[in-house]
């Protein structure tokens, strides 16, 4: 069974309420058992036009679905909970991102792991440090907590 860290994100209505029930539904989804939860914490929006704060946290799950179907059931499941689709950086009712995928490196039209931005996100890099800081980023070779460190410095 792979390991896959999942980033959880709303900024539209109830957002906690919003990633709360986001993690119940991956609860339950077959195939899937959550491991551990991060706190979710409150952040600013980056990119994109002027937006409400977000809610973000990270899930660590253990399957045995492959990273493709992943992706699928986690998109299904954006589109049950409500979510429309938009431009980048828009706001969303959820966002459920796969950031890594055991330690592979992946990379079609679809679907890149890890997420080619979590190493750079402070609000990525925050809840992964609370649930998993000594996991070894696959391509930059650095643990989380140093990924971490070093954004708390240049976030400054």
């Amino acid at each position: 069974m792979a390991i896959v860290y999942l980033g959880i994100g709303s900024n539209i209505g109830d957002a906690t309420k919003n990633c709360e029930s986001a993690v119940q539904k991956i609860k339950f989804t077959p195939n899937i058992q959550i491991i551990k939860s991060s706190s979710f914490y409150k952040t600013k929006h980056v990119g994109g036009p002027a937006q409400e704060d977000y809610i973000n946290g990270v899930i660590k799950i253990k399957t045995d679905l492959s990273p493709e179907s992943c992706l699928v059931s986690f998109k299904a499941l954006e589109k049950e909970m409500g979510r429309i689709p938009a431009p980048r950086n828009y706001p969303r009712v959820i966002d459920i991102d796969i950031l890594f995928y055991d330690d592979i490196i992946f990379n079609n039209e679809n679907l890149v792991i890890p997420h080619p931005l979590a190493h750079e996100r402070l609000f990525i890099l925050k809840g992964l440090n609370e649930i998993e800081p000594y996991f070894v980023h696959p391509v930059i070779k650095k643990t989380i907590s140093k990924l971490y460190a070093e954004a708390l410095v240049t976030k400054l």
